[in-house]
């Protein structure tokens, strides 16, 4: 937005100005003109009293030294001396012509045929000159001065290069003005939106709205009021998950001993199958109620610590807490580069809850009776690795959805990529799936990378 309203106002200026200029030209051209053209005649009728005086005192014209018809002018006629020893050109030149037409006097450049113009008072032009002829009362002499279309181009032109020059220096400067102005006017709307960025189920403190401008107060109000009801709804439904699991624990654990215990006593295997299918159905149930208690622990963005901890130990503890409860423990292998440590400031809690449900995921849908890899090396992520059928583009897509489960025979709720995923972006890290493992033809492969991570 700050970039679009910078090139705006700068090129809408910079036309104005250019119109500006344009404009200031068209009129320059038209009083030119017209100071060149009064120029141009108040020569002509200032020289008709000199050149009449000084022909009638050479005799060249009837009066009181000598008749015209006594004194005709030679064939060639008297070039002016108009001392101009500098060699410039003469900017107007005139010619003194008779009633005849034949040029008596003429200035220093002018040519010695006669001009082309009429011998009629007024204005006449060509191609190359703007003509005035003035005349005696008598009208025995024609004075004809010409100016030069040239020379009003280049007065012109001069003065657009006058006009336009400071132009290229004016624009950058104004530019470079507008764009201070304006990132200064703009701060105020970067710094909300800043804020409102931060805003997350992590972090829904109000934004404070009396440090904005007056014009962007009531959008902070509003904001307010939505993150307030919002922190409620969220609130309210963390509240409710994790009572609901908690409570839902202890008759669950109850439930699923008292089936236990029905089962080893039943004695048809009619009874025994029934139960067993209530026990499967209490474990499930058992695996949801743990699953909403770790869902509700994410929502409340437990992600990070204020110091950094050592996570390689988090590591070992969850490896080792799987291997106690499996029928085979070599099936969960651990390959950690020499001297591999994992430390940053992230909770030990949110972490471990991380390596158990990818390490689940990874026992319960893998090949049974596969091996299950977890790679900790050293200057990359944690990598853990099973054997599965290769999976489609949309198909990774879709686990990744709460609730949503790929195409598998194996008990789940759907819930543990969701969980990981929440954790990992309040760490600031992210999970990447691939389904053909780094290395492998198959497999599946759930990598995950945290931000500023010191491994050695």
């Amino acid at each position: 937005m700050t970039r679009r309203l910078i090139f705006s106002i700068t090129a809408m200026m910079a036309l104005l100005w250019l119109l500006a200029v344009g404009l200031g030209l068209v009129v320059m051209e038209e009083e030119y003109a017209e100071m060149f053209d009064g120029t141009l005649q108040d020569t002509a009728e200032r020289l008709v009293p000199l050149v009449v005086d000084d022909l009638e005192h050479r005799g060249m014209l009837g009066g009181p030294l000598g008749a015209l018809g006594d004194n005709r002018p030679s064939a060639a006629p008297q070039q002016l001396q108009t001392g101009n020893s500098s060699g410039d050109r003469e900017y107007l030149i005139y010619q003194v012509r008779d009633a005849a037409g034949r040029v008596l006097i003429r200035s220093h450049d002018a040519p010695e045929p006669a001009f082309e113009t009429p011998l009629k008072p007024g204005f006449w032009k060509n191609a190359t000159y703007q003509f005035y002829t003035a005349t005696d009362d008598k009208a025995q002499v024609f004075i004809q001065v010409a100016d030069a279309f040239e020379n009003r181009e280049e007065a012109l032109r001069e003065g657009a290069i006058a006009l336009f020059l400071p132009l290229a220096l004016l624009i950058p400067v104004s530019g470079m003005a507008i764009w201070l102005v304006v990132r200064r006017a703009v701060q105020p709307v970067g710094e909300l939106r800043r804020q409102i960025e931060t805003k997350d189920g992590g972090n829904m403190e109000p934004i404070d709205a009396a440090i904005l401008p007056r014009e962007l107060q009531p959008i902070a109000t509003s904001v307010n009021l939505l993150m307030t009801r919002l922190r409620t709804a969220l609130d309210a439904e963390r509240e409710f998950t994790s009572n609901s699991a908690h409570e839902l624990r202890t008759p669950i654990a109850g439930a699923l001993a008292q089936t236990q215990m029905l089962i080893s006593e039943l004695k048809e295997p009619a009874n025994r199958h029934r139960a067993g299918q209530i026990e499967s159905s209490l474990s499930s149930l058992s695996h949801l109620a743990e699953k909403l208690l770790q869902l509700s622990r994410a929502e409340a963005g437990i992600g990070i610590a204020e110091k950094p901890v050592d996570l390689t130990l988090v590591l070992d503890m969850v490896l080792t807490d799987f291997r106690r409860g499996m029928n085979d423990p070599q099936r969960l292998i651990l390959h950690r580069a020499k001297g591999a440590k994992l430390s940053g400031p992230f909770s030990e809690d949110a972490f471990a809850i991380v390596l158990r449900n990818l390490i689940e995921n990874a026992l319960v849908h893998g090949k049974p009776g596969t091996p299950v890899d977890v790679f900790l090396d050293d200057g990359g992520p944690v990598r853990i690795v099973n054997d599965a059928a290769v999976m489609t583009a949309a198909e990774l897509a879709a686990i990744r959805k709460r609730f949503s489960r790929g195409k598998t025979e194996a008990a789940g709720s759907g819930l543990g990529l969701s969980i990981v995923e929440r954790l990992l972006g309040q760490m600031g890290g992210k999970l990447i799936l691939f389904s053909r493992a780094s290395g492998r033809t198959g497999g599946f492969e759930a990598r995950v990378e945290l931000p500023g991570i010191k491994q050695t």
